[in-house]
């Protein structure tokens, strides 16, 4: 399959799978946009393993867009957001929004600024930085991560990101992860769930500081 059809088909699977997430899907333009910025990047600087056009819609578009009815917030960080994930996807569907990527990797950063910059993105903001060393200058309604680190690490990493009202999530695959003995946080829900076109096990964890 050349080029332009592959973008097409990739197209037409990224259509289908936000009417089936029930999102707009007027969205479709500047994911696609988005997911052009990627492949560009990729080829210098090695952004993501995922390089085919309806790999890419799949498992990085609609992988992080079936969990966007599920993430409400006015503040929301995304942390060791790599290329963008699912970040930039809950920027798009989330314009009133406030949404801050985190990442350590500079080259990383660069691309997440150029994209701010050619989607026109006013309600993105991009910290280049350890996620243990940032520090807010207020707490944030939403922590969320994809494929950052382990739950307890990856809850240990951010737990001065939000306060006992925050909503930390873990966007997962079918492997258990249980939260350790010790730790300061609850389980509030685990939820299956459904990426269009993906056969694989997707899990949305929710959880919460625990009040003293």
């Amino acid at each position: 399959m050349n080029e332009a059809k592959s973008k097409e088909t990739a197209e037409q699977l990224l259509h289908s799978g936000l009417q089936q997430l029930d999102l707009d899907v007027a969205m479709c333009q500047p994911i696609m946009q988005f997911l052009s910025l990627l492949q560009h990047w990729n080829k210098t600087y090695n952004m993501t393993t995922i390089t085919r056009w309806p790999d890419m819609v799949v498992q990085h578009a609609l992988d992080s867009a079936a969990v966007v009815p599920h993430v409400q917030g006015v503040n929301m960080v995304d942390v060791g957001t790599g290329g963008g994930l699912p970040g930039i996807i809950l920027a798009l569907f989330n314009p009133e929004s406030s949404v801050t990527l985190i990442d350590a990797v500079a080259k990383k950063t660069r691309f997440l600024n150029h994209v701010k910059r050619n989607l026109a993105l006013h309600n993105v903001d991009i910290v280049h930085h350890r996620v243990e060393n940032f520090i807010p200058d207020k707490k944030f309604d939403v922590v969320i991560s994809r494929a950052f680190a382990e739950v307890n690490r990856f809850l240990t990493l951010t737990q001065h990101l939000g306060d006992h009202h925050s909503r930390f999530l873990a966007m997962k695959g079918p492997k258990n992860e249980p939260l350790a003995g010790n730790s300061g946080f609850n389980l509030v829900s685990e939820l299956d769930i459904e990426v269009p076109h993906l056969t694989a096990q997707r899990k949305l964890y929710q959880y919460m500081k625990k009040t003293q």
